[in-house]
């Protein structure tokens, strides 16, 4: 059950690089997840997104709305959302950069309300979101913004005000992320854990360069990303990040995706150990509950015949 869970991004970049084993039975039953978009106008004229040739895969509309020319004094805003793995968590991508490039880490997450106005990297519009009640946590990547809800909130009532937030912050020019001054006592600012390092040793150089050229594209597509925690007695240390952090298949992608990568190129690596915080060990414990519940129920039906 939990295989067709695993992130289609992940799968893909798998499955083009398996030129020498064959594709796992897991990359051929991937569910499809569904891409909603909404286009936001601000303008007195009119104007239409091109629409798109046959064939032609979703992004090549967000690429087309970002080269579409308006008239004079127009004011277009296309934000395009995604699923992602989490039905708890979507993607959206305003066509407009989220996290400074002055910023070293790729990703900056807020998972209090209080992380949204403390230094490093206090944020107006992720402090707005994280108001919305539902909204649990905020995600930015480089040019995405992945927004988390509780698992009893409607996307329904949450998305049209995550919306109307992004978008009047985007053409208002309002900074999205600010670097604060850091002060005694307040959380250090992150740093890119894939960055090269030259105290690294050859294996651990390849496992971040496996990490940032194969596996964190894909993780980013699935609004999330992806930490290096180390490498101890051969087992390389990972947290997920974004979408990723409480969906129920963190799990599945570690492991049969992750892992077999890495151990498939790098004969060091014996394995993925994932590193969770409370909140996350608590999600997977409900999960693996869920699912005992689930073995438990049809081994108790009675068989046909």
């Amino acid at each position: 059950m939990a295989s067709s869970t695993v992130p289609r991004a992940l799968a893909r970049t798998l499955a083009r690089m398996s030129q020498i084993r064959a594709a796992p039975r897991w990359t051929r039953t991937l569910s499809t997840y569904t891409t909603s978009t909404m286009t936001m106008t601000m303008t007195a004229t009119s104007s239409r997104l091109p629409a798109l040739a046959a064939g032609a895969r979703p992004g090549a509309q967000r690429r087309a709305a970002a080269r579409l020319t308006l008239p004079s004094g127009a004011r277009t805003i296309f934000i395009q959302t995604e699923n992602t793995p989490n039905p708890d968590a979507l993607k959206f991508i305003p066509n407009h950069r989220v996290v400074p490039p002055e910023i070293s880490s790729p990703f900056i997450e807020y998972l209090t309300p209080r992380s949204t106005i403390s230094p490093p990297h206090p944020s107006p519009l992720a402090a707005k979101l994280m108001n919305i009640d539902g909204v649990t946590s905020v995600f930015y990547g480089t040019d995405f913004i992945t927004v988390t809800k509780a698992g009893d909130a409607n996307w329904a009532h949450i998305r049209p005000e995550i919306f109307a937030l992004i978008t009047e912050a985007i053409t208002s020019g309002e900074t999205l992320v600010s670097v604060a001054e850091r002060k005694e006592g307040d959380a250090a600012a992150e740093e890119d854990s894939l960055a090269y390092n030259e105290d690294d040793d050859e294996v651990v150089g390849m496992i971040k360069e496996l990490l940032e050229t194969r596996i964190r594209p894909a993780i980013q597509e699935d609004g999330g990303d992806i930490e290096f925690r180390g490498f101890d007695d051969g087992f390389v240390k990972l947290k997920l990040r974004g979408a990723c952090r409480t969906c129920d298949s963190s799990t599945v992608t570690l492991k049969n995706g992750i892992e077999g990568m890495l151990m498939h190129y790098i004969e060091e690596v014996k394995g993925v150990h994932q590193i969770l915080d409370q909140e996350e060990e608590v999600s997977l414990e409900e999960f693996a509950k869920f699912e005992e519940k689930l073995k438990q129920q049809k081994a108790a039906q009675p068989s046909s015949g």
